[in-house]
């Protein structure tokens, strides 16, 4: 059984690493079974928050305004990270924002992990929900939902009540045990910056429009800045 990893949760502005935004990094370390050392940012996503992530997580606009972008944050988490398997409550997924966040800076971001919501699916069955609050409750372990930091610690917290309940039972199996790192794979590809000429098409539209947006123009991508354009063409016109 691994006993040494990163248990890492984010909160974003959505599901989709592809368009959506990390907005709070959390991660704790974990060495021989004990939690040696934590980690927590939020992040500036460059865009107003969804109400529905902000009623789901509390988390407001002014917290993130203050805070710097990923691309700024990014180097200190990995060196936080080093070389340790990472571990969460649905991994992949904190995984898949990192990576795309790393890919998008240029940086090397491969790991192994360890995804405590399998080993959930496949012990608990008979618990009517598997989510990290479900089985918070179910043994026991302190929580506050919805924030970064609190839920790599009740995702630790958990992993080690599963292991001392199920690890035995995993190897016994005689099966690839779910207790041990796997690689995580996430494809990639790389975001790039707006063009000037989108920029600059984009700050005319919103000043012959009169236009009050959410987001930052200079922080979009180009695709991102594509759909802005189109929208505000179909909507308001030339």
């Amino acid at each position: 059984m691994t006993d040494t990893y990163v248990c890492v949760d984010l909160e974003t502005t959505g599901l989709d690493p592809k368009r959506d935004k990390i907005i709070e990094i959390g991660a704790v370390r974990v060495e021989q079974g004990e939690a040696v050392e934590e980690w927590e940012t939020f992040v500036n996503p460059g865009q107003k928050l969804p109400e529905r992530i902000v009623e789901l997580t509390g988390i407001h606009d002014g917290e993130l305004s203050k805070a710097r972008p990923i691309r700024e944050i990014l180097p200190e988490f990995l060196t936080f990270v080093g070389e340790d398997v990472l571990l969460g409550h649905g991994v992949l997924f904190d995984f898949s924002f990192l990576k795309k966040a790393a890919v998008n800076e240029k940086l090397s971001f491969e790991r192994q992990g360890i995804d405590t919501l399998k080993i959930a699916r496949k012990y608990l069955k008979e618990l009517e929900s598997r989510s990290l609050g479900a089985l918070c409750r179910h043994y026991g372990i302190s929580h506050s939902a919805h924030r970064a930091l609190s839920d790599a610690r009740a995702t630790a917290a958990l992993y080690q009540k599963l292991a001392q309940e199920f690890y035995e039972k995993d190897i016994e199996a005689g099966e690839k045990s779910l207790f041990l790192p796997k690689q995580l794979l996430y494809r990639a590809k790389r975001d790039t910056p707006l063009t000037v000429a989108q920029k600059e098409q984009l700050y005319k539209l919103l000043d012959r429009h009169k236009l009050i947006v959410d987001y930052e123009v200079e922080s979009l991508t180009r695709s991102e800045a594509s759909r802005k354009i189109d929208q505000i063409l179909a909507e308001c016109g030339r």
